[in-house]
């Protein structure tokens, strides 16, 4: 008889074991998606495949225009650094002009205005070649400085000139289209600094005896 009484006892005793390893199954979160993904209507899933969708073809057309944009600036602005360096052949064409007009032994010649005429020559060409591919000289001369386009090298004493009206051009900017390519730098006008001189009390206490 106590034999039969363990026996059903520990039946019982299993049966609750397994009873709560089943409700710990149920309360897991594996259980708990699968049931959920049960209990989800069709219409639920063809919601979630169509936001699914809308967002694919979102990040498709985000990509298109990156690319658009991307190639675009290639095409416009592909030549920005070639163009760059290229200005380097105006500046030592202005820069051999100088040295030339300044060599005592040629100045005044026949040979001297001939060479600069042909410098200049070369100068037209070049900037006409830059315009027509939008490569454009910044004018700069009697305009208010603008950071923007402009880099102030110097300050030059001008009464006649509201400060900050650029009066020198020290090296020419270019602009490629819509872009800086390379500032002008200049000189900018200021006011003449007047120094106030008080004159010596002594001196007048002098002139006064």
């Amino acid at each position: 008889m106590d034999k039969e009484q363990e026996t059903s006892q520990n039946e019982n005793s299993s049966s609750k074991n397994d009873s709560r390893a089943l409700e710990e199954d149920n309360s897991s979160p594996e259980f708990t998606s699968d049931k959920k993904k049960e209990e989800e209507t069709p219409e639920d899933k063809i919601k979630e495949l169509e936001d699914k969708l809308a967002r694919t073809f979102a990040e498709m057309e985000n990509q298109r225009r990156r690319f658009e944009k991307e190639k675009e600036d290639a095409f416009e602005y592909g030549g920005f650094l070639l163009a760059k360096e290229a200005l380097n052949l105006i500046d030592n064409l202005e820069r051999s002009k100088q040295v030339l007009e300044n060599d005592n032994k040629l100045k005044n010649t026949e040979a001297l205005n001939k060479i600069l005429e042909h410098l200049d020559i070369i100068n037209k060409d070049l900037i006409s070649i830059f315009s027509k591919n939008n490569i454009k000289p910044i004018e700069c001369l009697n305009k208010k400085l603008d950071p923007n386009f402009h880099q102030a090298m110097m300050k030059i004493e001008d009464d006649q000139k509201e400060p900050g009206t650029i009066i020198q051009e020290i090296q020419k900017g270019f602009t490629i289209k819509d872009r800086l390519l390379r500032p002008s730098l200049v000189g900018v006008s200021k006011k003449t600094e007047k120094i106030n001189q008080k004159p010596n009390e002594n001196d007048e206490n002098k002139e006064n005896n």
